[in-house]
């Protein structure tokens, strides 16, 4: 992730993006700024998730799939919706987790197919910002979420965004980034409060410059500010916010 480069790359839709993207894209953090974002969410995800359902929104190639199995999760359910990036999950995720229950579907954040109050936990890492309406995407992962479970959310720090940062990929000869939308602070606030989610923890991490190639370009701002904003909320067991699926359209716009 990185300031654009001399030639502007194209700016793609989510779902075309992840469909050049797929082919090469590893089921680990592989730059520096999912690095920093990773270490802060797995510092957040309970070191045992022994009988939990986990709910891992925005799988992509499956990386929080992979660490919610190595910490004993009976279940863990990602979702995409990139049919190419649910294909790599599945390769990376193999047959070799006797004893849990691993499913893959195909679906957006703006409709999980998924029941109510079905996780335990949900993970959504570096997915909110492809959409524009935080509060429905937010209500959303709420739903899914049983009543005192955890969620923990990812994205692009508003500093990256307001400096200019891409999530460009290369794919042939052409450079490409994925549509992205800022979401302040402020922004997650007012929809967690709406919806009857505490929110528990804020982390902004930085780069650890051991994590940088030595011939890296970048912008050497992104060592001195926050590259990620990262959230562990709380659905609470009784929401004052009122009944979600009550609520006119108006009220998440």
């Amino acid at each position: 992730m990185a300031n654009p480069p001399l030639l502007e790359p194209t700016l793609l839709e989510p779902a075309e993006a992840y469909a050049l993207w797929a082919s090469c894209y590893p089921a680990h953090a592989h730059n520096p700024v999912m690095q920093a974002e990773q270490r802060a969410m797995l510092g957040l995800m309970p070191a045992g998730l022994h009988r939990q359902a986990v709910l891992d929104v925005g799988c992509g190639s499956g990386r929080y799939m992979l660490h919610a199995l190595r910490r004993g999760a009976a279940r863990v359910t990602g979702v995409d919706l990139s049919p190419e990036m649910l294909d790599r999950a599945h390769a990376e995720l193999g047959t070799r987790w006797p004893g849990a229950e691993v499913d893959l579907l195909q679906g957006s954040l703006a409709a999980l197919p998924v029941a109510d109050a079905w996780a335990d936990l949900t993970v959504c890492g570096l997915v909110v910002g492809h959409l524009e309406n935080l509060r429905r995407s937010l209500a959303e992962l709420r739903r899914a979420t049983r009543p005192g479970g955890a969620l923990l959310c990812s994205d692009v720090h508003p500093i990256g965004h307001a400096l200019g940062w891409l999530r460009d990929f290369k794919s042939g000869d052409r450079r490409y980034a994925v549509r992205h939308t800022q979401h302040l602070y402020g922004d997650w606030h007012a929809a967690c409060a709406a919806l009857g989610l505490r929110i528990e923890q804020v982390l902004e991490p930085m780069l650890d410059p051991a994590d940088i190639p030595a011939d890296a370009r970048f912008d050497r701002t992104a060592l001195e500010v926050p590259v990620a904003l990262v959230l562990q909320l709380r659905r609470l067991a009784r929401s004052t916010a009122g009944p979600i699926n009550g609520w006119p359209d108006q009220w998440l716009a």
